[in-house]
């Protein structure tokens, strides 16, 4: 059974935060540990809903090569996404820079790495010598709907633009 891979804990995390329990709340303390699922290994999440007492878990699959992160946040490797399609990750990128907050540096700081980052994860969609994001990069509904609203922000110039210009805004916060 092939399980859908969450590179990095960042991505499992921001994966959960998209997908809260079916009572709207995403506060649940997740504890992971690896599993044996049919014969592959597998990191299983599992918590308590804090907003129902619903027990939550869920099931990814490993990355072929393991991602060391190196500061915040890791979302994964080289490779796209299986969790987040390309428009759930400009969603991300709009949301959180439209919320730098102006009286804390540090989360300021924070809010526009993590954007940064959610704009690279949606270039890591365009393929080799491609100029834009294919359809197949959009499955989720949240997804088609970013790109249906504007589909010239997936245009591969646009991404690296808008990439450059949060990590150039963070630039002003270190």
């Amino acid at each position: 059974m092939a399980f859908a891979v969450a590179r990095t804990r960042d991505e499992a995390h921001l994966y959960f935060d998209l997908h809260p329990c079916a009572c709207g709340s995403v506060d649940t303390t997740w504890r992971s540990g690896l599993v044996n699922v049919e014969g592959a290994l597998a990191n299983r999440y599992t918590g308590v809903c804090e907003g129902c007492g619903a027990a939550r878990e869920y099931v990814f699959g490993l990355p072929e090569q393991p991602v060391m992160p190196a500061g915040y946040p890791t979302f994964g490797g080289p490779e796209p996404s299986e969790l987040l399609d390309a428009g759930e990750w400009l969603w991300v990128a709009d949301l959180t820079a439209g919320n730098v907050p102006v009286d804390d540096r540090d989360e300021a700081l924070r809010s526009l790495r993590v954007a940064a980052a959610a704009v690279e994860e949606a270039v890591k969609f365009v393929p080799p010598g491609a100029d834009a994001v294919p359809d197949d990069g959009f499955w989720s509904e949240r997804g088609r709907l970013v790109r249906a609203a504007e589909p010239g922000r997936f245009a591969l110039d646009r991404l690296l633009i808008v990439r450059d210009t949060y990590q150039e805004l963070a630039g002003r916060y270190v």
